[in-house]
């Protein structure tokens, strides 16, 4: 389960500098705050699932689903970038091993 939970924090380490950086380069584009709001709250998430806060799991789990539901309901996919999808996919990888680690958790 240690393995689960750092593959889970460098993903949202990962994705939490793709989104600031994504979003310095370019600071005209509408989505800038929220990304960079965003960006902040996945490398506070990445960090809280290494040093094992309390609820890091949690919020593994449920932060990133929000992005998850927006682009499935408010995107057209026709119009997402490469970098999009893969921090889409990033988000579902982190939710399935927050689950993991909730559901063995719970057996314990």
């Amino acid at each position: 389960m240690k393995t689960i939970r750092y593959l889970a924090a460098c993903l949202m380490l990962f994705s939490g500098i793709a989104h600031l950086i994504l979003a310095i380069k370019d600071p005209s584009d509408q989505y800038f705050v929220p990304s960079i709001v965003g960006g902040i709250i996945y490398l506070a998430i990445g960090a809280f699932l290494i040093l094992k806060k309390k609820y890091a799991i949690w919020m593994g789990l449920i932060i990133p689903i929000i992005p998850l539901v927006l682009s499935i309901f408010m995107a057209d996919f026709k119009t997402l970038d490469a970098w999009s999808i893969a921090l889409l996919a990033i988000d579902l990888a982190v939710v399935i091993c927050c689950l993991i680690l909730l559901l063995n958790k719970n057996k314990s």
